[in-house]
């Protein structure tokens, strides 16, 4: 998770915890075991049982965090967290890849009528006994030897299981800490070419955000976020093409590619955000940024994406217009106004400043698509030669004329074009956008202001510690 554990306090946790966690997760290193010992220590329904029984201590002892705040006190103890962070990564490493093979395989844990017993009626070893004398799996699943601390994983397994289990919010929460703690993986799915694989449960997922908890969106947002920070991801979603998109109800989407979904869904979640009683912002700037990011690199983006980016300018530009009218007194705030976003008269001033914010977003990520990829995108030129009349009134405002300059760079170019075409009919959609296109080719960018492109990067909290460690116990609690 990238940080939620007790602060270590070394020497500070009594031995025996200590010794406890030696003995509970002390796994030998350099021994290779034979597979028919690792078959009868690891897949063996009595083993399993002793794995359940050991994550379920595990619980009970790390649970004294729930008896504290999320940030630790100076009274606060917590012996058996503090005693596994003071333990050698290699066998915090070793426990962790258990944990995820044993996500991945998933084994099934049969409770018979009969209880299992600790120690049998001859007396013999029971479930826990046996445990001193498992072997455990320190060869690759996929069958690399593995001779040394580096602990290896089945990224390919890893990944298949995630993409299947993403509606799960204990899954969303994984994902999460592997793409942004674990280089190395997140490496791995850059190079995937089914990467719809996990998107596509994770726009899914958004898509019915109404159902969701408000923490899983944000998992799901932090992980797009996460990805889209990557050139060669943000190019190769606009590659794929799905044949259709059962789930979207709104209208039917058929050969669009997963970057165009990904605009819709993301356009859609801020749209949806802004249409609560109570909008949240922070939701808002992460779909943007990702958007931002994304940017530079869209090709082909679907018509139907090119219209929803529009609206959502003139969405934003509607609202924002109304604030300046409270601001000024020449609107009336009325009540329903004084509850959406919290807003009260003290307040407008510093929601006039999120609008403006999130105006000179949604401009530049026009912007850096008609700077940087206009040729591909004609489908984004006719959307904005429709509408054109939404980006009038913000062209002489002192915080938008400057980026609405290369709009209307594009509008005068491709309006004159049209201008000089002579159609006996009248004008149809396919007619302009077939215009557009030939025009696309003599697009040379003549006139056109060159802009940093927006970059975005995830950055937890200084104190993340705080959303961490409640939300996790949250999702062990309700699962138990």
């Amino acid at each position: 998770m990238g940080g939620v554990p007790s602060t270590p306090r070394r020497g500070s946790q009594p031995r025996e915890t200590a010794d406890l966690w030696e003995k509970l997760l002390d796994v030998p290193l350099t021994l290779q075991w034979s597979r028919d010992k690792v078959y009868r220590a690891c897949l063996i329904p009595q083993s399993c049982l002793v794995h359940y029984e050991l994550l379920n201590f595990m619980f009970v002892a790390m649970s004294t965090q729930l008896r504290s705040g999320p940030m630790p006190g100076p009274d606060d103890a917590h012996p058996f967290i503090d005693a596994a962070m003071v333990q050698e990564g290699a066998l915090i490493s070793s426990v962790v890849r258990r944990l995820l093979i044993n996500y991945i395989t998933r084994p099934r844990i049969s409770f018979n009528d009969s209880s299992y017993p600790i120690l049998t009626e001859e007396m013999q070893p029971g479930v826990l006994q046996r445990f001193g004398s498992a072997a455990v799996d320190r060869v690759d699943v996929e069958g690399n030897a593995q001779t040394g601390p580096l602990v290896r994983l089945p990224f390919a397994s890893l990944f298949d299981t995630l993409g299947m289990c993403l509606s799960d919010e204990n899954s969303a929460l994984l994902l999460y800490s592997l793409v942004y703690g674990n280089s190395d993986f997140l490496e791995y799915v850059f190079v995937r070419t089914d990467l719809d694989t996990l998107l596509m449960p994770i726009l899914e997922t958004l898509y019915n955000a109404s159902r969701r908890t408000s923490n899983q969106i944000y998992m799901l947002l932090i992980i797009l976020l996460v990805l889209s920070q990557d050139s060669s991801f943000n190019a190769s979603i606009h590659k794929l093409v799905l044949p259709s998109v059962p789930w979207y109800q709104e209208r039917r989407l058929h050969n669009t590619s997963l970057g165009s979904l990904m605009v819709v869904i993301l356009i859609r979640t801020v749209m949806y955000n802004m249409s609560k009683l109570r909008y949240d912002v922070y939701l808002h700037t992460n779909c943007l940024a990702t958007l931002a990011n994304m940017a530079p690199h869209v090709h082909r983006l679907s018509g139907y994406a090119s219209q929803r980016l529009v609206s959502l300018f003139d969405m934003l530009g509607r609202k924002y217009t109304k604030l300046v009218e409270i601001k000024q007194g020449k609107g009336p705030l009325s009540k329903g106004d004084q509850v959406e976003g919290g807003i009260i008269p003290d307040d407008v001033s510093a929601e006039l400043q999120i609008y403006t914010d999130f105006l000179r977003i949604v401009l530049e990520i026009v912007n850096a698509i008609l700077t940087y990829a206009l040729p591909r995108n004609p489908e984004v030129v006719y959307a904005i030669m429709h509408r054109q009349e939404v980006f009038q009134p913000f062209r002489d405002h002192s915080r938008f004329s400057e980026l609405l300059e290369n709009i209307y760079t594009v509008l005068d170019f491709f309006n004159s074009r049209m201008d000089t075409q002579r159609v006996d009919d009248e004008w149809s959609v396919d007619k302009v956008l077939e215009i557009i296109i030939i025009n696309c080719r003599s697009w040379h960018g003549d006139g056109m202001k060159m802009f940093n492109q927006l970059k975005f990067t995830y950055e937890q909290e200084s104190h993340h510690e705080e959303f961490f460690i409640p939300y996790v116990w949250q999702l062990v609690l309700s699962t138990r």
